[in-house]
């Protein structure tokens, strides 16, 4: 885990500027490798589930990223606002992953989030809080 969670990592680079989010994002989320996209958030981040539970911490967030990693796509980002101010930003992210997935199934998942991304002491962005469904209506029955 150390080598992936070093923002002085050659692969999955941590962004040093809100704009650079995205393109961390990207790499992280595209190694499909746990390990690696585990270092693109806080250690206290929390990340809302398909059914609109919260799930705080790595250990939490690892699990719900298995779904995502299981059909071994990658995931493409249209990025639609990001706001910032010194140490936080908030992003509007649409996203897809779209193909035929590990299992040999048609895949098509889509969503706009809503996420934060916060500015640690060592000058690097993680994720702090995400919310891949945002802007999705959830039934409460």
């Amino acid at each position: 885990m150390e080598g992936h969670n070093s923002a002085e990592s050659p692969i999955y680079k941590l962004a040093t500027t809100p704009e650079g989010i995205v393109d961390s994002l990207l790499d992280h989320f595209n190694s499909r490798d746990i390990e690696a996209m585990l270092g693109f958030y806080e250690d206290d981040a929390v990340i809302i589930n398909t059914s609109g539970e919260p799930k705080r911490g790595k250990t939490e967030i690892a699990r719900e990223l298995q779904q995502s990693f299981g059909f071994g796509l990658p995931i493409k980002i249209v990025n639609r606002n990001i706001y910032s101010t010194d140490n936080l930003a908030a992003l509007v992210l649409e996203w897809k992953i779209v193909g035929t997935g590990n299992n040999g199934e048609k895949v098509n998942i889509t969503g706009t989030s809503s996420d934060y991304a916060k500015k640690g002491p060592d000058g690097y962005w993680r994720c702090w809080f995400g919310n891949p469904f945002g802007v999705q209506v959830r039934s409460l029955f």
